[in-house]
């Protein structure tokens, strides 16, 4: 099961041209990465390989889980295993730095992500997943990027979406098990209360079918993280934009980053390899790869995250 829902996402992808749908790039498959014009050459921290838990340097790996594609952090392949973007670039500085492999999983959404980290299938989902309070209870976050979330209409904006109050009476989509589902479906009591018609919500377990929703006319519009947004824009050839950029769409500051089961180890050895990587310029190199300067942090943190 998990096998084909990964695999009717990857299709999605393919279909609409979204991604490539090909191997790694070659700056992803490992070697060194380039920042500022210089080589950064990755090798192995023993201090920091030593802080993993015994079992991860038993076996040599780390399981990460991700939900299906979420670009560009996360492209997930047609198999449960590869995966491409900016994620997938880290997730390789990491494991070379930690002296480990990391192993990638695809799973039936985030639901079943955070549920499988605190069953401990497996180790950590690298993510970014929203860090919210309410999650903070049963996971600990290792934040390494911001976002911000918008909305994704047809070209000119039809049905004049641009913050949360015009979306009433509006069919819009969210990724289902999401922060912004949660906020939109608050947003369409709020419509009620104020005497509008309430936001039909449509929810889809993974991006490339709440897009798709949006290119065929289902929905109005696609409200989520703007990077994935604008990445599927920019490929629309024309057809999507943004809308409601600059409004704050329900959110204070939306911190975006690894997740592990409460407690443990593995939350304080990732913010200093991840820090490490920030220092080195691996992971600048890796987000202006990807055209996600505006989403970097420059010092990673721990359950930064507040109410949505």
């Amino acid at each position: 099961m998990r096998s084909a829902l990964a695999g009717a996402a990857a299709a999605l992808t393919c279909a609409l041209a979204l991604t490539a749908c090909a191997a790694n790039p070659p700056e992803s498959q490992g070697g060194a990465q380039t920042s500022g014009g210089r080589q950064t050459s990755i090798t192995e921290d023993p201090a920091l390989h030593a802080m993993l838990p015994a079992k991860n340097r038993s076996s040599g790996t780390l399981v990460s889980v991700n939900g299906g594609s979420f670009p560009p952090y996360e492209i997930a392949g047609s198999d449960t295993s590869s995966l491409t973007g900016a994620s997938a670039d880290l997730a390789d500085a990491l494991g070379r730095l930690l002296g480990v492999k990391i192993q990638n999983v695809t799973a039936d959404g985030l639901p079943s992500e955070l549920t499988g980290i605190k069953a401990g299938r497996y180790d950590l989902a690298l993510g970014p997943v929203g860090d919210f309070k309410d999650r903070q209870g049963a996971n600990d976050f290792v934040d390494w990027v911001k976002e911000f979330v918008v909305f994704a209409v047809p070209k000119g904006n039809p049905a004049g979406i641009d913050s949360l109050p015009t979306a009433c009476g509006r069919r819009i989509a969210v990724q289902a098990g999401g922060s912004a589902e949660s906020v939109i479906r608050s947003q369409s009591q709020t419509c009620v209360k104020d005497g509008k018609k309430a936001i039909a919500v449509q929810s889809y377990k993974d991006q490339p079918s709440s897009i798709l929703a949006v290119r065929s006319g289902r929905a109005d519009a696609f409200f989520s993280s703007e990077s994935p947004l604008t990445y599927f824009v920019s490929q629309s050839k024309g057809q999507l934009e943004l809308s409601g950029t600059k409004s704050a769409n329900g959110f204070h500051d939306l911190y975006q980053g690894a997740v592990v089961a409460k407690g443990s180890p593995l939350r304080g050895v990732l913010v200093k390899a991840l820090q490490k990587l920030v220092d080195d310029g691996t992971y600048g190199s890796i987000m202006k790869k990807w055209n996600l300067t505006r989403n970097e942090l420059t010092t990673p943190g721990i359950n930064l995250g507040g109410d949505a």
